[in-house]
């Protein structure tokens, strides 16, 4: 079996219009969303043996505030050809993923990630896949598996989602 989680970055900030889209930092918002996901991940020994993770500022400022909850020996690759990267990109990524690891975190951006995971849920809790077909906001972290030997396996309309969760503005105090 392989699993994947995909998480998109938490809320970024567009106070500096003089910063490049991948520069924009986290705001307020995401600051405090991110460390929730990390609490949610350890909670449920949802520990990724790797985490893919876009070079851009938002997801890498994402990555950093959920690492402390993360524990084990996950293998961090901080990579460009994510930002931007759109679902048959990502999807090619996860494919290049040794046949070894059980699974990947992928952290990034929409609508790459939204489109991905549509295009790889064939089941799960209807509810959790009516929410994500609506929307996949900031934050939000969608956990899918596969009955896959290899990563080459993993084809469209091949998995369930596990759970899709998403933070909400009372965990995060605002």
């Amino acid at each position: 079996m392989k699993r994947v989680f995909l998480l998109r970055h938490a809320k970024s900030s567009w106070d500096d219009p003089a910063l490049s889209d991948f520069e924009r930092p986290l705001n307020r918002r995401g600051r405090a969303a991110a460390p929730l996901v990390g609490r949610y991940l350890a909670d449920h020994g949802l520990i990724p043996s790797l985490i893919l993770c876009s070079a851009a500022r938002r997801t890498r400022e994402t990555l950093a505030l959920l690492l402390s909850d993360l524990s084990g020996e996950t293998v961090i690759r901080i990579e460009q050809g994510l930002y931007e990267a759109g679902a048959g990109q990502l999807l090619a990524r996860i494919r290049q993923v040794p046949p070894e690891v059980p699974s990947v975190l992928l952290i990034g951006h929409n609508p790459g990630l939204e489109e991905l995971a549509s295009d790889l849920i064939a089941d799960g809790p209807a509810e959790d896949v009516a929410r994500l077909a609506g929307k996949f906001p900031t934050a939000a972290l969608a956990a899918i598996h596969f009955d896959a030997r290899t990563w080459n396996d993993v084809v469209a309309r091949s998995g369930t989602l596990e759970r899709f969760v998403v933070p909400s503005r009372s965990d995060r105090g605002d």
